[in-house]
This record gives structure tokens, C-alpha cells and sequence, in this order.
């Protein structure tokens, strides 16, 4: 009898369910979609972000003695003239845990205007990682693989030779170098991790190769055009994949941008990077308006045991109205408001505000190694071992085992820095973001701060113990290579 009831039940009940579809059906309206829940925003969703501290930094994982400890020694380090100016950004979980400049931008090093967080620096190399994103973005699309020759998208590459060693020196004939064919063209992932074969000039180097990058100003050729021109004459410093050698690789990764893409090389990181990420004031070009916020490059006078203001470099970029040349490895202008959203993308592996820049794989691909096991920070003339414990990726260097080099940073934390001193890192165990900004060439103080080493050894001792992070290092063992940014 109960089972007998159930079924009439259960009939009434698919006849009222019926009626009810077939009501909806014969009114031609379709049944309402559930309304999506609500995202909660993110600091970093106001395009004013970052632009100050947390109001409690130890909800974010540090104590307040530890970031006391940074700010003192930064205030001390301008004091001390070490620099004219500084700025420090520090991010974990996205929000800011410190944001304070110190010293002064331009002016006499003792009175003159003060550093402010928005000012505005050359960030030289650490343009690079932003050519890096654009070309990946590119990648994304499927327009190019990272095994196919580099040729494939700039044919006048396609006839490379490379010089010839023998017993760490270039082999020479009758005065000039003996060129070979290169065992294999150099690919587009070589192009990225520079073991391409490019030398550089800027940095040195007595070989033939070297010596004809600078006489022939390659880096700072009138325009991308032109320095790709130069290039087809001039032979590979080494055959590759042999090599890793800091070169003008990504300069030629711009031109590849604006030959893949279509567009003018500063108009597509405009329009792909900058604007959505809303870094505003990231340019090649330095506007009349904005002159006054740029920080003056410092060194150090030892005959006057002060701080003096250096010239500019025409060796690396220039910033006005008639510049042409595009550099995608070191002609951006950026201040740590922009470069601060740049990095926040990349811990947050690609996106930002709700604008995805690239995908959490590409952003993986970048940052993991891509060398194999060539050495880091070769000098480009012998056979350096490397930096212990460090990769590099794609325009990127990496931490892949810290504890190696007795460095702080969580395990494939990635960076890259610039060459008057600026530097950024992101530690995606610990979901931290680093952009430390200053104005440096020239000599430098005795016994003065190593900014980069000094600013990650702060931050990870002012990390709470119970924070993913490995024990603080010793102030000596926290180095970070100098000469090749």
C-alpha cells in the first residue's frame, strides 16, 4: 500500500512539473540566469595602487621592528651619500606592506628635491621583462613557437656567421677574425634566455665582436630598423646554445614585437601592457611637463669624498622628443607606482584589475630555467661557471636553489634589475613583490650600502617565522651580481 501511494505520488508530482515547463514554454520566455556572485575587489583594482602602506603591515606577515629595520637603513644609506635618492616598494598578498622614498631626485646631494614616490628613473634594463611579456603575449596568439629560428620572422638573420675560439681567445688571420657557419640558427627561446649568440658592447669585452657593437653604436642605433641593419653585418659572439652572454637579444625581441604584431613597438606596449595595467607614466619618450620629476643619476667623487651628479650615458638611451630608437632592453622611463602594478601582474601570474596580460603557463614558461646547464652572468670571453643556484628563464634570472648562493628569497623567486641600480623581484612562495628604485653610475662610496643585497636581506628578516620563507642570511652572503644589469 505505501509503495503503491509513493507512485501516484511521484505521478502528480511529474505532472505538476510538467505543467509548470510547458507554462514557461507557451509564455516564450526563457527561465532567468542565476546572477553570477559578486567579486570582491582588490586594492589593486584603483588604478591609484599602489600608493600607500596598509595601515598594520604585520596582518601581512612581517613584524614591525623588521620593517623599521628597512626604513632606517634606507634613511641611513642617503644619508651616509651612498645615493642621491631612493625608492622602495614592498607587496605580499597584494597590498603594500611599505612604500617611502628617501634622500632627494635632482639638485645638490644634500639640499636638493626631495625624492617623492612618484618620481620618475630610468629603469634601463628592467625594460627588458616588459619586452619579454609583449612577446610572449604574441606567443600566446600562436604567431611563433620558441624553437623556430629567429630567422623565420627577421630573414635578414638568416646568414649569420660567428666568430671562432680557440683556447679562450678569438681566432684570428691577417689581422681579422676567422667566421664560421653556426652549427645550428639561433631560436626564439635562445633569443630570450641570451644563449642566442648577440654580444652586447655596452659592457665591455676586447674581441672583435664587442669592438664592433660599440664602434658601430648598435644598441643605440637611430631606430630598430637601423640597428637590425648593423646586425646582419656583424657575426655571432658564439655559436647557439653554447653560451649564456648578456646581449643585445632583446632589442631584437622589440623589433620582432613591431615585425609579428604589426604595430610600432612603443605603440603595442601602450596599447597591450601599459594601459591596461594603467602605467600611465612608462614611456621612451620623457614629456616637457614631467622633467622636473626626473631623478638625476649620482656617483660617487672620491677626490671630493662626496656625491656628485653624473652626465648622461649616450652609450644607453635617450629620452626626448627626437628619439627613434624603441630600446626593448633598456629605453623605458617608469615610476615605482607603474613598475609596482607591472610586477603585482606577475605574482599574481598574469593578471591584474581584472586584465589578463598573459596566462599563469606563460608566465611559468618565463620563469622557470631555460638554459640548461649553462652558468649565469658568463663575461662573454671565458668559460663561467655561474652564479651558484641561479637560472635564467626567459628574460628573467631565477632563484632555483637559494639555499645554493645563501640567498633569502623563496625557491624560484625570478628578477631582473637595471643598470644605474634599480632592481625587481617576485617570490611566488611567498607571494611577495620587490620594486627598489635608484640612480646610480660611477664610483661608488667606500664601504657603502649593496642596495639590491641589503633590501632582500631586510625583507626576508622582517618576515614573521611562521611566513614560507627560508632563514634570514647573513648581510655578506646576500649578494646579487652587479655588473651585468
Amino acid at each position: 500500500m505505501f509503495i503503491q501511494r509513493s507512485r501516484i505520488g511521484s505521478r502528480l508530482l511529474l505532472a505538476a512539473a510538467s505543467f509548470v515547463v510547458l507554462a514557461a514554454c507557451s509564455d516564450n520566455k526563457p527561465a532567468a540566469p542565476a546572477e553570477p556572485a559578486a567579486v570582491a575587489a582588490k586594492p589593486s583594482d584603483d588604478p591609484a595602487w599602489p600608493s600607500a602602506a596598509v595601515a598594520d603591515p604585520t596582518t601581512l606577515g612581517f613584524t614591525a621592528e623588521g620593517l623599521a629595520a628597512l626604513d632606517a637603513r634606507m634613511a641611513q644609506s642617503v644619508a651616509n651619500q651612498d645615493f642621491g635618492g631612493i625608492v622602495t616598494l614592498l607587496m605580499k598578498d597584494g597590498e603594500i606592506a611599505q612604500f617611502k622614498s628617501y634622500g632627494i631626485r635632482n639638485g645638490d646631494p644634500k639640499t636638493g628635491t626631495p625624492m617623492t614616490t612618484d618620481t620618475i628613473f630610468r629603469i634601463y634594463s628592467m625594460t627588458k621583462p616588459v619586452t619579454g611579456v609583449a612577446l610572449m603575449q604574441l606567443y600566446e596568439q600562436g604567431k611563433w613557437q620558441l624553437d623556430d629560428p629567429i630567422s623565420k620572422f627577421a630573414p635578414e638573420l638568416a646568414n649569420l656567421k660567428v666568430l671562432t675560439w680557440k683556447d679562450g681567445k678569438p681566432v684570428m688571420k691577417g689581422g681579422k677574425p676567422v667566421l664560421a657557419d653556426p652549427t645550428k640558427p639561433p631560436t626564439m627561446r635562445q633569443l630570450m634566455s641570451h644563449t642566442a649568440g648577440f654580444a652586447y658592447g655596452i659592457l665591455g669585452g676586447d674581441d672583435p665582436v664587442n669592438t664592433a657593437y660599440r664602434s658601430q653604436n648598435v644598441p643605440t642605433s637611430k631606430n630598430l630598423d637601423e640597428m637590425m641593419t648593423k646586425l646582419t653585418g656583424l657575426p655571432l659572439l658564439y655559436d647557439p646554445g653554447t653560451r649564456w652572454v648578456y646581449s643585445v637579444s632583446v632589442d631584437v625581441q622589440g623589433y620582432l614585437v613591431q615585425k609579428i604584431s604589426g604595430q610600432k613597438f612603443g605603440d603595442y606596449l601602450k596599447a597591450n601592457i601599459f594601459t591596461p595595467l594603467n602605467m600611465n607614466e612608462t614611456s621612451f619618450i620623457l614629456p616637457e611637463d614631467k622633467k622636473e620629476r626626473l631623478a638625476e643619476v649620482y656617483g660617487w667623487n672620491k677626490d671630493k669624498s662626496a656625491l656628485q651628479i653624473n652626465p648622461q650615458r649616450n652609450d644607453i638611451a635617450s629620452y626626448d622628443a627626437t628619439n627613434e630608437m624603441e630600446s626593448g632592453g633598456g629605453g623605458l622611463l617608469s615610476t615605482a607606482h607603474d613598475y609596482g602594478r607591472f610586477v603585482q601582474m606577475l605574482v599574481n601570474k598574469g593578471t591584474l584589475a581584472g586584465k589578463t596580460i598573459l596566462k599563469p603557463e606563460s608566465i611559468a614558461v618565463m620563469a622557470e630555467n631555460q638554459i640548461g646547464d649553462l652558468g649565469v652572468f658568463s663575461d662573454g670571453t671565458s668559460g663561467n661557471p655561474g652564479l651558484p643556484g641561479q637560472k635564467f628563464g626567459l628574460d628573467f634570472a631565477i632563484y632555483t636553489d637559494p639555499a645554493a648562493g645563501q640567498h633569502p628569497f623563496g625557491k624560484g623567486t625570478f628578477y631582473w634589475s637595471g643598470i644605474a641600480g634599480t632592481i625587481f623581484w617576485v617570490d611566488p612562495v611567498n607571494n611577495i613583490g620587490f620594486v627598489g628604485m635608484v640612480q646610480s653610475f660611477g664610483g661608488r662610496r667606500p664601504d657603502a650600502m649593496d642596495f639590491r643585497a641589503e633590501t632582500g636581506r631586510l625583507i626576508y628578516a622582517a618576515l614573521k617565522p611562521t611566513a614560507a620563507a627560508p632563514a634570514a642570511m647573513p648581510a655578506e652572503a646576500a649578494k646579487q651580481p652587479e655588473a651585468v644589469h
